[in-house]
C-alpha cells in the first residue's frame, strides 16, 4: 500500500526556517517523481517544488525560488522540503505527492498518491 506521511510543520516567525519531511512506505522513491504542494486558506492548491525520480531535475515555483530546497534521502525513503526565509504568505497546508515515472510533470492531476498534509504557519 502506497503511503506518504508528512511532518515538520508548525508555527514559525517571518524569516525563520522549517524542514518538512515526507516519509514514503509501500514503494521506493527512486522510481517516483515527488512534488510538494500547498494550499492556503481560500486559495487553490499550488505546486511548490518538484524532484525527478533520478534527482537530476528540480523545479520550483517562482515564489519560493532561492528559499526552498527539495531533496531526497534514499536510505530513509524520505523527501524533504527545506524552507528558509519564510514569509507570512507561505502559510498553508503543505502536501507531498508522487507518481511513478521518469519525466517530471507539474500538473496536480499527474500525481496519483498524496499525503494528508502538514500545517505551516508563518506569523509574528
Amino acid at each position: 500500500q502506497v503511503q506518504l506521511v508528512e511532518s515538520g510543520g508548525g508555527l514559525v516567525q517571518p524569516g525563520g526556517s522549517l524542514r518538512l519531511s515526507c516519509v514514503a512506505s509501500g514503494f521506493t522513491l527512486d522510481a517516483y517523481v515527488i512534488g510538494w504542494f500547498r494550499q492556503a486558506p481560500g486559495k487553490e492548491r499550488e505546486g511548490v517544488a518538484y524532484l525527478s525520480s533520478s534527482i537530476r531535475t528540480t523545479r520550483y515555483a517562482d515564489s519560493v525560488k532561492g528559499r526552498f530546497t527539495i531533496s531526497r534521502d534514499n536510505a530513509k525513503n524520505t523527501v524533504y522540503l527545506q524552507m528558509n526565509s519564510l514569509k507570512p504568505e507561505d502559510t498553508a497546508v503543505y502536501y507531498c505527492a508522487t507518481y511513478r515515472g521518469s519525466w517530471l510533470r507539474m500538473g496536480q492531476g499527474d500525481y496519483a498518491y498524496w499525503g494528508q498534509g502538514t500545517q505551516v504557519t508563518v506569523s509574528s
